[in-house]
């Protein structure tokens, strides 16, 4: 479950900004949309090894 502490005074736009981040870091919705629909395990791999390949060379360009 997740927790927001409000502060007093807080504004409740800022509050549900925070919700809405915390809700979007526990990954339930993109796991979801990926249940929807059968992805073959191949595809699954091809795309890891796609996601592998552009964090190497945003390191490798930082560096």
């Amino acid at each position: 479950m997740i927790i927001v502490p409000v502060k007093e005074g807080e504004n409740i736009e800022r509050a549900l900004k925070k919700f809405k981040r915390k809700f979007e870091k526990t990954g339930i919705i993109k796991e979801l949309r990926g249940r929807q629909e059968f992805t073959k395990p191949s595809v699954k791999r091809r795309e890891e090894v796609k996601k592998a390949i552009y964090i190497q060379k945003l390191q490798e360009t930082e560096e």
